[in-house]
């Protein structure tokens, strides 16, 4: 998808490392606008050359009195201001506008996290909706606060400490809040943001899934060329299975889909995804069985990112080897691979600025960014990568992918490799973990839940309990269950839903039946435990 080509005007976004940098970009495109997210030390030429219509600063954990504190590059003011960009920046942007225009920030005498009041002054600019005096609950993060105001800056409202809260140029377009408006805790953020883009910034809302999947047609059919074939990697789950009904959709019989069972599939998927395949998306698949090949590789194996990276180049290997029989078959070799990346997964796997790396925090590769082996001999193609899965979703539905497809829960790319820890090839550990996983899911089915949740699996623990079965001393395998709630899986909360403001978690009933079931049918199982962390501070999967 080229950005300059979306029917919107583009708000990006220059990410400091802040966790909540990627709900600005979320925010932003349920307002029907579209929003990018890239490292906030990238070349001034990056950003010119994607002419935003309004550029936000994001929050960060550094401070800008550190030497090595990351920055917009140099002429980027100058060029906002000569261009009739506008410019926002949040926490650690507002102050990284301070200091670089002339102002002062200081280490505060009284540092401001969490829940704060705050109080209009001026009911101008971003405020311009507000009266004086009017408050509001806010989410605060910072140590530091501004001291001293640069040339033509006025403060527009400040917290209940007396801090300053928010700042504007009107002349110069250059606003700056210091509490982040894109979390819920910002019970008004949404309303400021929506005023800022609107009725300051006057940008124009016309981004939908509509016009992604239209111009995705068109950069797929530019970039195919008429006698090229592309070979597309099923795994079975959302987002390749929408990248292949989008790919199929521009070029055709020239799609070869492969689904590869590469042993680390859940309880029966081969089957049943390979029937929907045939049956509902009437795809062209062929079904490769690798278990051999990479339990193989992954014996011994305990480090995850290790795992990771060897499935992601196992795969590869694959489909080129896939590639070449097609190139047998056809006369010709295949030229591109369609992968179902999704902007998670890149935002992911990018290192922060002042990190000693350049953007958001490595948290963990994925195997669609991280372990593609640079000698690849197919090319890539990932029509999905600027997307969030909630969006996937609505692109599927609109491609016409069966609804209770589309609602499948996300399932990673290593697979269970990466739920079974340590050697996944140690034991049956594998075959428990299948097992359990499928009570697990089918209980949650049983009781209606499956669509409240974003997603739920079981985890093989590398540890042992003892316990007593049938009247005997056992020294058997633990299992942890986890089901979460999220918007785009960038963050998630431990299941809960919240209905009519009530609060409805697993019922004891509910834990206690499945607790049963899996003790009393999978053998080698004495406990079960439940994972209730959010992300952040844990990732979804664990590892």
């Amino acid at each position: 998808m080229d950005p300059k080509a979306v029917k919107s005007e583009l708000v990006l976004i220059l990410d400091y490392g802040s966790q909540y940098t990627h709900l600005i970009t979320r925010r932003i495109r349920s307002l029907s606008v579209f929003s990018l997210c890239i490292s906030g030390t990238s070349p001034l030429k990056s950003i010119t050359d994607l002419n935003p219509r309004v550029v936000i600063l994001s929050g960060g954990p550094h401070s800008v009195h550190t030497l090595d504190s990351p920055s917009f590059p140099a002429g980027f003011t100058e060029w906002a201001e000569a261009n009739g960009v506008f410019v926002l920046g949040v926490c650690y942007g507002l102050q990284l506008i301070v200091q670089r225009l002339g102002g002062v920030v200081k280490v505060g005498e009284k540092q401001e996290y969490g829940r704060m009041e705050i109080e209009v002054e001026r009911n101008s600019g971003i405020f311009g909706s507000k009266k004086i005096g009017d408050k509001q609950v806010v989410w605060m993060s910072h140590g530091d606060e501004v001291a001293k105001l640069p040339e033509g800056f006025e403060v527009v409202a400040r917290s209940q400490q007396g801090s300053v809260a928010a700042i504007e140029s009107p002349v110069r377009r250059i606003y700056g809040l210091q509490y982040h408006p894109e979390v819920t805790h910002s019970p008004e953020g949404m309303e400021t943001l929506r005023y800022f883009l609107f009725d300051i910034c006057q940008v124009s809302a016309g981004w939908s899934m509509e016009n992604v999947l239209d111009e995705e047609i068109k950069v797929i059919k530019s970039t195919v060329g008429t006698e090229d074939h592309v070979i597309c990697a099923l795994s079975g789950g959302v987002d390749s299975t929408v990248a292949a009904t989008l790919v199929h959709k521009a070029i055709g019989g020239r799609l070869h889909c492969i689904f590869v069972d590469n042993g680390l599939l859940r309880f029966k998927e081969r089957e049943r995804v390979m029937e929907t395949f045939e049956k509902d998306l009437h795809l062209p698949v062929t079904c490769v069985d690798a278990t051999e090949q990479f339990l193989s590789k992954l014996k011994g194996v305990v480090d995850p990112e290790t795992k990771r990276k060897i499935i992601g180049k196992e795969f590869i290997c694959i489909f080129d080897a896939f590639a070449h029989d097609l190139e047998q078959k056809l006369g010709k070799r295949p030229t591109y691979l369609v992968q179902g990346t999704l902007y998670p997964d890149v935002i992911e796997s990018c290192p922060p600025p002042g990190s000693g790396r350049t953007h958001s925090h490595t948290i963990k590769s994925h195997h669609n960014v991280g372990g593609l082996p640079k000698d690849m001999k197919l090319k890539l193609i990932e029509p999905l990568k600027l997307l969030f899965k909630d969006e996937v979703r609505e692109l599927g539905r609109i491609l016409d992918v069966p609804q209770g497809f589309l609602k499948r829960h996300p399932f990673p790319g290593p697979g269970l490799a990466v739920r079974v820890l340590g050697d996944v090839t140690q034991g049956n550990a594998l075959d428990i973990l299948r097992q359990v996983d499928e009570i697990f899911i089918q209980s949650i089915k049983d009781a209606g839940l499956y669509d409240t949740i974003w997603q739920a699996f079981a985890v093989f623990l590398p540890v042992r309990s003892v316990g007593v079965q049938g009247d005997q001393r056992t020294h058997s395998h633990v299992v942890a269950l986890r089901a979460v709630t999220s918007q785009d899986g960038m963050t998630a909360d431990w299941y809960a839903l919240n209905c009519a403001n009530i609060v409805y978690y697993f019922e004891h009933k509910f834990l206690d039946d499945v607790s049963r079931k899996i003790c009393n049918s999978v053998r080698g199982v004495n406990r079960i435990v439940q994972d209730i962390t959010s992300k952040p501070p844990s990732t979804i999967e664990w590892e």
